[in-house]
């Protein structure tokens, strides 16, 4: 079971091209039904459509979120079908499952005072405080994930034209364009940041001059919206929310920031839409004197 099992995660790494965290996810959930297999004495092939269903009840009964089983169920669908593509087994015993409903929350976003205060308290007296304040003013003018922002090197960017090539999920390449002021901000930090020795330099380094990890510039912005008073919790995601929703508040086109955000459906980039909504729900019974 386990030739089984990298000759899968291989498969989804090399054949597939997803990304490092999407493969981190299936390895973690078919690790997780490996053990239950073994636990139960069970061989892949031999499970059906109930042994699946008491799988899943298992990991529920561990506290794990409807959207956590969702993800294994989601996990277990890919690991059958590519069983089912290479003959390993005959029937897909995931076939006929049935996700568990989910509660679509809005996501978190940041208003534009907010955006500003934000952006406009961290002085600029220290490379680290330069380089942050370049990272945040592109994360909010482009919608990046985190990954992408972190991962960015200068063959990527074209500062004169003021627009990013990135490799997003499923090796789908997209053009984002940036204004003046993420251009103004990361020209100052490059001109003080370390020399550029070839193309394929990560931009945004750390002072020892390494890749900045998502978990240190995650500690940055968490420190900085402390100092400030902002009591929301502000990941490097709200910035990409807020990003999309003030497009769409704004007027923009929603096949635009669909674009700009890499999302493969519309349908995930109509949730923004719905926050619009909310938020013209929320100030009618705010300032309505009848509401």
């Amino acid at each position: 079971m386990k030739k089984v099992f990298y000759d899968f995660i291989s498969y989804i790494s090399i054949d597939k091209c997803l990304s490092k965290n999407t493969v981190f996810a299936y390895k973690t959930d078919i690790l997780k039904f490996i053990s239950f297999a073994e636990k139960k004495q069970m061989d892949f092939k031999d499970f059906k459509h109930n042994d699946i269903t008491d799988f899943l009840f298992e990991m529920k009964t561990r506290g794990l979120s409807p959207r956590s089983v969702r993800r294994i169920m989601e996990s277990l669908k890919q690991f059958y079908k590519f069983l089912s593509s290479e003959n390993f087994i005959e029937n897909d015993p995931t076939m006929y499952l049935l996700s568990p409903k989910i509660s679509e929350n809005l996501p978190n976003i940041i208003n534009l005072e907010e955006i500003t205060l934000l952006l406009n308290s961290i002085d600029a007296d220290d490379k680290v405080s330069v380089r942050n304040r370049a990272m945040l003013e592109l994360l909010y003018a482009t919608g990046l994930r985190v990954s992408e922002l972190i991962n960015l090197k200068f063959s990527n960017i074209n500062l004169e034209d003021c627009f990013l090539r990135i490799i997003g999920k499923g090796v789908k390449e997209r053009i984002i364009p940036f204004g003046n002021k993420a251009k103004y901000f990361v020209s100052i930090y490059l001109s003080m940041r370390k020399p550029i020795i070839k193309k394929e330099d990560y931009i945004f380094i750390s002072r020892l001059g390494n890749k900045l990890s998502r978990i240190e510039f995650w500690r940055q912005l968490r420190n900085i919206t402390r100092n400030i008073g902002i009591i929301k919790n502000v990941t490097p995601h709200t910035l990409r929310h807020s990003f999309a929703s003030h497009l769409l508040f704004g007027g923009a086109d929603i096949r635009f920031v669909q674009e700009m955000l890499g999302h493969a459906s519309v349908a995930t980039t109509q949730i923004y839409t719905h926050l619009d909504k909310a938020q013209i729900m929320q100030q009618y019974k705010k300032f309505h004197p009848r509401s």
